[in-house]
């Protein structure tokens, strides 16, 4: 069984680690909705010394399999850029969501692009695809996609992130989705255990805390166990560490 930890705000994680009880965290290394190179942060070694499991999350803004180009090349640096900040803070992974194309694009040119990110660089960390939650032309939506995009992928060195929510809003089988995926990718390095304020198949991305959302948070502890791989939470601040406590006393 992996680690557990939570998603925190990228000003200051160590304290905001040690209040959760949190093992790992996940932060951004620049503004998520921007596309700013990640600056050194003056508590880069405060992190490495810490002990802590470190993730790094791309921006949202982040979209490799885009068939434009002012969005795809930008999204290539990117991924270099912020691989490179992770990798100095001796992060464990950077996690990229799995992007979509247009309305009326080819969804097989995403996966070439997607294939064409690996072929053109090499990341010195893992570099996380990760599933999201809803629109047709998603590249990580669902698992026929998934099977397309590792069909791309899976001679290169990546990593795969599996987030409950969104495979929810998919409409994905949390009892099933552990041993669904890896049936693809071979492999799950990191599991986002976050509920939903929605109900399944919703498409709608929208994270809540376990005792207040529409996921059984003992299928939640199933999916982690079932993953055996570090988890982290992105559930609303408030009650992060009561998410956290539940799973550790479930995975007991």
């Amino acid at each position: 069984m992996g680690q557990i930890g939570a998603h925190v705000r990228d000003d200051d994680p160590v304290p905001a680690a040690q209040a959760l009880d949190a093992e790992i965290v996940q932060f951004f290394l620049a503004d998520p909705q921007g596309w700013k190179k990640p600056q050194p942060r003056p508590d880069a070694a405060a992190l490495v010394d810490s002990g802590l499991g470190i993730y790094a999350h791309a921006p949202y803004l982040v979209n490799v399999a885009s068939t434009n180009n002012k969005i795809r090349i930008p999204s290539r640096k990117m991924i270099t850029e912020h691989a490179a900040a992770a990798a100095a803070l001796g992060g464990r992974g950077l996690i990229v969501h799995g992007g979509h194309v247009g309305a009326g694009d080819d969804i097989a040119e995403g996966m070439a692009n997607w294939r064409k990110t690996f072929e053109r660089a090499t990341f010195p960390t893992l570099v996380l695809i990760e599933n999201t939650a809803g629109g047709e032309n998603a590249c990580a939506r669902t698992l026929d996609r998934l099977a397309m995009l590792w069909d791309a992928v899976g001679e290169f060195e990546v990593g795969f992130c599996l987030d409950t929510c969104h495979a929810w809003a998919a409409g994905l089988d949390l009892e099933t989705v552990v041993d669904d995926v890896r049936a693809i990718t071979g492999r799950i390095d990191l599991v986002h255990v976050n509920s939903s304020r929605d109900e399944a198949g919703s498409n709608r991305d929208r994270h809540a805390n376990f005792a207040t959302g529409t996921i059984p948070p003992e299928l939640l502890a199933h999916v982690v166990r079932e993953a055996g791989c570090d988890a982290l939470v992105e559930t609303p601040g408030e009650r992060q560490a009561e998410d956290i406590a539940f799973l550790r006393a479930a995975l007991a």
